[in-house]
């Protein structure tokens, strides 16, 4: 079968253009004229999809076979174009027999250039080749240009589809150019609107809960980056006075125990004259326990050093992805629930800003998973918001998930974060040793965000941070009171 690419050599016909040509339309539409003005972040967004694009078509293009009367047509015209003048008088009939069975557009062309010439001379022959080639062009070009207005009307309707979810999608996802660009590549999913309305939903109430949002972002950024010296930086000298004692004391300034021979006092110095006291006097004062006076005097002198120039700079600590465990305990239920989802969201912001991943496990009787970042991340975000809190509480094969997910090479920097009431049994020895391994050997990181004050102390001694949000009424009404 021939391709539509194989027939565009053939032809000399320059697809680049025409694709060019249709991608400089579509830019230049309406649509995405609007749409750049009203989310100017989500613009550099989808421009940097615009190779995709490219390369899409260019590849459907290759692809796509000829319609089976144009390839039959074009390999008559190859195989014709070799005869010689005489042969092609012979075949002359049979051409325009095929032309009129393919319905060719040429068809009528050539009966007419065969019908005004009774002698049928080369150059009418290299004419009628001609113009059959310019046919089988314009065919080509035409083929090519319907299946890019096709491909036009494809695209154009899924950018605006993918265009609607990310705009709706933009004030509770996007932080920066970051999360604009993720967000519009995990757009390209088969979503309703129905589905992600419930991210919607969860992001009107992350607002009324704008604690909650500084809290995950506090929480985003826990590893601050520390400052440290400069290897290559230049050397400057760098003068101060340094205060010390004189070397000639001025003034008595007291009493003080010392072996300073010269300045024993009268009764320390009698007891060398006496016996019985020699080895007394001798131990004294190689303990330096004499009594001697203390002299007082001070003295000035320039000191010189060198020192960098760039005294340090800042090394930016590694932000590892996230595994987030959710309890999803009866207790967790009604606006404990609405306020970890919420806390869940916030963190896919956080970590679609800074290029992390976001990992939720919830835990109860067993325990389910998602990635919240990945190409899939809106599908897998609208799943975990549709799930109900009302299982029982299992801590400990909360941790053992979080270490297992650990092991993985990909995770070897993860910060976990247990959202809980902390309302639960202590933990087995085992799994308490195999975090403690963690964090000081491997330097993981581990959180907890309580959302209860009845949470038991003994199980939360093992994080290395504990973010509090009571969701107690009493705790509700004041967050309300100070708004």
């Amino acid at each position: 079968m021939l391709t539509l690419d194989t027939l565009n050599v053939m032809m000399t016909v320059s697809e680049e253009a025409m694709i060019e040509e249709l991608i400089v339309a579509l830019l230049a539409s309406p649509q995405l004229a609007l749409f750049f003005e009203k989310f100017p972040r989500l613009k550099q967004a989808i421009t940097d999809d615009v190779p995709r694009w490219r390369e899409a078509l260019r590849k459907h293009l290759k692809e796509t076979d000829v319609p089976p009367e144009l390839a039959e047509e074009v390999l008559s015209y190859q195989q014709n174009q070799l005869l010689s003048t005489s042969q092609f008088i012979v075949q002359l009939p049979q051409i325009l027999a095929l032309l009129d069975k393919l319905h060719s557009p040429y068809a009528a062309q050539a009966r007419q250039m065969v019908a005004d010439n009774a002698l049928f001379t080369p150059a009418l022959h290299t004419l009628f080749l001609q113009r059959w080639r310019l046919s089988l062009v314009v065919q080509t070009t035409t083929f090519n240009q319907q299946l890019l207005d096709e491909e036009r009307d494809r695209l154009l309707s899924e950018v605006q589809e993918r265009m609607t979810l990310s705009g709706q999608l933009e004030p509770v996802l996007i932080e920066n150019e970051n999360a604009a660009g993720r967000l519009w590549d995990m757009s390209a999913g088969q979503l309703k609107r129905g589905d992600y309305q419930l991210i919607i939903k969860y992001g009107e109430f992350l607002n009324q809960q704008p604690e909650l949002q500084h809290l995950a972002e506090q929480l985003g950024r826990s590893r601050e980056a520390k400052s440290v010296p400069r290897k290559d930086a230049p050397m400057e000298t760098f003068r101060t006075l340094v205060r010390e004692p004189a070397t000639v004391p001025e003034q008595v300034d007291g009493l003080h125990q010392s072996d300073d021979i010269l300045r024993l006092l009268p009764p320390e110095l009698a007891t060398l004259g006496i016996t019985e006291l020699e080895y007394e006097f001798y131990r004294r004062l190689v303990e330096k326990q004499l009594l001697t006076y203390r002299l007082h005097g001070d003295a000035w002198r320039e000191k010189v050093t060198e020192r960098p120039v760039i005294h340090q700079e800042f090394d930016e600590q590694p932000r590892g992805p996230f595994i987030v465990c959710v309890d999803t305990s009866g207790s967790m239920g009604g606006f404990n629930e609405q306020c970890a989802k919420a806390f869940c969201l916030a963190l896919m912001r956080v970590a679609l800003a800074d290029k992390r991943r976001c990992y939720i496990m919830l835990f109860s009787s067993e325990v389910v998973r998602y990635e919240l970042t990945s190409a899939e991340g809106l599908e897998q975000a609208i799943r975990f918001l549709s799930q109900r809190f009302r299982g029982g509480t299992d801590l400990a094969s909360c941790f053992r998930a979080i270490v297992e997910r650990m092991q993985g090479g990909e995770w070897y920097d993860a910060d976990a974060v247990v959202i809980s009431d902390f309302i639960a049994q202590r933990l087995p020895d085992d799994v308490v040793n195999k975090v403690k391994e963690l964090q000081h050997v491997h330097q993981h990181r581990f959180h907890a965000v309580a959302m209860s004050v009845h949470g038991k102390p003994g199980i939360m001694r093992i994080f290395d941070h504990i973010w509090r949000f009571d969701t107690g009424m009493r705790s509700r009404l004041l967050r309300r009171w100070r708004r």
